[in-house]
């Protein structure tokens, strides 16, 4: 590799071990045996390289995410089934990448004051919504639509929930079968609400 790709491994192995707020730039330097003024050349600064580096990160983490959804699209031919099992499947993906979660947590606390990381998120959460929507339906791709939009905003608000409940208490966090029972609930509740209203 050259001195950009082994800068940016570095900065995603201190983001898994380090965070995000607690990494330096000597930190990415040691870790990816780059000098310090590696990083200004390549990249601006170290912020510059801990966003790309996040961003990049949290795309290789979607390919866990979709090994997980693959796995649990064989599962049955129940919908129902295939849901809970993606949930389930997604604790190995948490324990896996505990410390990019952890990271992706501590960095969005940060955006506020830091624009330039706040223009990452951004830029990428479209991209990340399009992606979970075509992941949860077992597709390679969706095309950009309100209705996919809006499914993969479901779908991501679901996750995000999720990553910070297993976070905080693992032992706690819901299971698939708690994930369906839930979405039957509140899903009865909301639209047989709504089908009475517009029947009224």
């Amino acid at each position: 590799m050259g001195n950009r790709e082994d800068l940016m491994a570095g900065a995603k192995r201190c983001l898994y071990e380090k965070g995000y707020g607690r990494t330096t730039a000597r930190d990415i330097a040691t870790a990816s045996g780059v000098s310090l003024a590696a990083i200004g050349y390549h990249f601006g600064s170290k912020d510059a390289l801990l966003n790309a580096a996040m961003i990049e990160a949290i795309g290789e983490m979607g390919a866990a995410l979709g090994a997980v959804v693959v796995a649990a699209n064989q599962v049955s031919d129940d919908p129902e089934e295939r849901f809970a099992a993606v949930w389930d499947g997604l604790r190995g993906v948490f324990v896996e990448h505990r410390g990019l979660w952890a990271a992706q947590f501590e960095a969005l606390a940060q955006a506020a004051h830091a624009p330039e990381l706040a223009q990452a998120f951004a830029g990428a959460q479209k991209d990340g919504r399009l992606g979970l929507a075509a992941l949860f339906q077992g597709l390679p791709e969706v095309v950009e639509t309100e209705e996919e939009l809006a499914r993969g905003a479901f779908y991501q608000t679901l996750l995000a929930g999720y990553a910070a409940q297993w976070l905080a208490a693992p032992e706690l966090a819901p299971s698939g079968p708690d994930f369906l029972r839930g979405l039957r609930l509140v899903s009865g509740s909301v639209l047989n609400a709504g089908g009475v209203l517009n029947a009224g």
